[in-house]
């Protein structure tokens, strides 16, 4: 029976301090940037971590990845709960040609260089499931309020939530584009053509370009809308002020009127 390396991913929070995690497990990274941490710690056992909040491991029973989670929670900003997870797994194949499954890629040799690459690759996938899901939710919401314009020809919102949901559609957008680097080739597979099609592969059977500009494509139709609602709100602010300014107008006029009526009396 070929040998398997099963590979388990979790994004546990929006982002992770990557710095402090590495002072806290105090031992020398396989590799390391300002955006990633490659971790052995034995023959078997490897734990990757995102700067975007995700954690991947291969190796560890449930147990024991459930407690490395939790043991660097202090370093995770905005927590999600429930985590997003995916698995994967390595087959290994002596001889065999790099080759993918719906769960699985079969390759030729397994080492740290191609458990680090499928790493990457299984991190942005569940990343990138998870911003589907926030930005399909602002979809969603993004069409009730088109749904209140086209039935009652108002949208009833007021512009403090209205400036709330433009900042949390903003800090997608912002979140998303600060994980586009991913998709750059990687400097491991420059010299190994067997890595190298292993990445790019990857990348195809993830779907990950796609699933990126479906996700900016979203974002995208979010942000037209929430410029049309800006201008809704903008122009119901002026007619209060226009509302406000004549009722003064009256106002001052009135008194002028009484005035002189108390004059004449």
């Amino acid at each position: 029976m070929s040998p398997i390396v099963k590979l388990h991913a979790f994004l546990v929070a929006n982002h992770l301090d990557i710095k402090a995690v590495k002072s806290f497990l105090e031992i020398k990274p396989l590799a390391e940037s300002s955006s990633e941490l490659f971790y052995s710690f034995s023959e078997n056992k490897f734990q990757y971590y995102t700067n975007y909040g995700v954690m991947v491991f291969t190796g560890y029973t449930e147990d024991e990845m459930r407690y490395a989670i939790k043991a660097i929670s202090q370093y995770q900003r905005v927590p999600v709960a429930p985590y997003f997870r995916d698995d994967y797994q390595i087959r290994v194949e002596p001889g065999q040609d790099v080759k993918f499954d719906f769960t699985e890629v079969a390759v030729a040799r397994v080492d740290d260089k191609v458990i680090r690459i499928a790493m990457l690759h299984l991190a942005q996938s569940v990343a990138l499931d998870y911003y589907n899901g926030i930005a399909e939710n602002l979809l969603g919401e993004v069409k009730q309020f088109t749904h209140q314009l086209e039935s009652t020809g108002k949208l009833k919102i007021s512009r403090k939530n209205m400036m709330r949901f433009i900042g949390k559609a903003l800090n997608t957008q912002n979140d998303i584009a600060e994980n586009i680097y991913i998709f750059d080739a990687h400097d491991l597979t420059w010299e190994d053509e067997e890595l190298d099609k292993l990445y790019q592969g990857l990348i195809k059977h993830f779907d990950l370009r796609v699933r990126f500009n479906e996700i900016e494509y979203t974002l995208k139709i979010i942000e037209s809308n929430l410029t049309v609602f800006r201008e809704i709100l903008q122009q119901r602010e002026s007619n209060v002020l226009e509302y406000i300014i004549i009722i003064l107008i009256l106002v001052e006029v009135i008194d002028l009127l009484l005035s002189k009526v108390m004059l004449i009396l």
